[in-house]
């Protein structure tokens, strides 16, 4: 029989760990996500539900995903107003 050869887990970094950069970047992500998070639930607490593809509690429930509902929400979740480019 061979034998299955798998790398070790490897250990996740912590934060004292992570390079300057490495930081910055995880900073920018975790700000970005938030942002997206907090205008996709305000957009919906502020948009009357006749003007949301589906129920508010589903999008408000959906906008926690990371960056996949909230951005889900813009493109999906809100109905288009006629004229509207």
């Amino acid at each position: 029989m061979a034998k299955n050869k798998t790398s070790p887990a490897r250990k996740k970094k912590t934060w004292k760990e992570m390079s300057p950069s490495a930081k910055a970047g995880t900073i920018i992500v975790g700000i970005a996500q938030m942002s997206l998070l907090v205008a996709a639930q305000r957009d919906i607490s502020r948009r009357p539900a006749a003007q949301i593809n589906g129920p508010k509690a589903a999008w408000r429930a959906a906008s926690f995903i990371n960056f996949i509902g909230p951005m889900g929400y813009f493109i999906f979740g809100r109905k288009r107003l006629p004229g509207a480019k």
